[in-house]
């Protein structure tokens, strides 16, 4: 292992145990099922979560959260009820792709669908219209207890402003330092990405990040040897 390899994975560790230190389990991702989760998944693209929230309370009070009823229900009636999530004919659509999928591929069986081997189950995901690498690594960690670490806009602007990566890196690049250099364990993976989250809400925004105040500000010497000048 070169030197900034070990650099970067001491600083991958560090930041974990003082995030985790600064905000406790967050117990992510909410969803009373692995089929919640699915819906959530795909529905948070573009959207804040509290209207992920409003057009699943939208799908239970219908009672429509069941495998049977959202491959039969009509993607005009979808839409309606994702009003909430926004881009909601998108996302009916987006739905729709992925219970064909799940009743093509798996005869409806969401529980053999997780119970492929994670490679496998990847591939066939991202087959899926809609359905990204964010969006299959979610579906697959979250509902699917598999250990594959999701990377998101927040991971890669924490990554880029304490020096970790370049903005050039692709998604499965940055998803590659975190498997190499942590243990593959799914509550891990997945406490690991609900932290760097809550750390992009709370402190590492876009336009007005609290730097001073991020539970990452004390590791800025290790920050500093870590960095590639290009």
């Amino acid at each position: 292992m070169s030197k900034r390899e070990r650099q970067t994975a001491q600083w991958l560790i560090a930041s974990y145990q003082a995030l985790n230190d600064h905000f406790g389990n967050l117990h992510w991702w909410p969803g009373d099922s692995p089929l919640e989760i699915i819906v959530g998944a795909i529905l948070t693209q573009n959207t804040a979560w509290q209207n992920v929230e409003k057009a699943i309370a939208n799908l239970k009070a219908a009672r429509l959260l069941t495998t049977d009823a959202l491959t039969a229900i009509p993607e005009s009636d979808l839409a309606q009820l994702l009003r909430p999530s926004g881009y909601y004919n998108v996302k009916a659509r987006r739905l729709k792709s992925f219970f064909i999928f799940l009743q093509d591929c798996f005869q409806g069986n969401l529980d053999v669908m997780l119970g492929e081997k994670t490679r496998t189950l990847r591939k066939k995901l991202l087959q899926v219209k809609g359905i990204g690498e964010e969006t299959a690594d979610s579906i697959l960690l979250y509902a699917g207890g598999k250990p594959i670490f999701v990377v998101d806009a927040y991971t890669r602007r924490i990554l880029m402003r304490h020096g970790v990566i370049r903005e050039r890196l692709a998604y499965g690049d940055i998803q590659r330092l975190f498997m190499k250099h942590l243990a593959h364990d799914a509550p891990l993976f997945n406490q690991y990405h609900a932290l760097l989250v809550n750390t992009g809400k709370n402190y590492c925004s876009k336009t007005k990040p609290r730097c001073q105040a991020c539970p990452l500000n004390h590791l800025d010497k290790l920050q500093a040897s870590v960095i590639s000048r290009q």
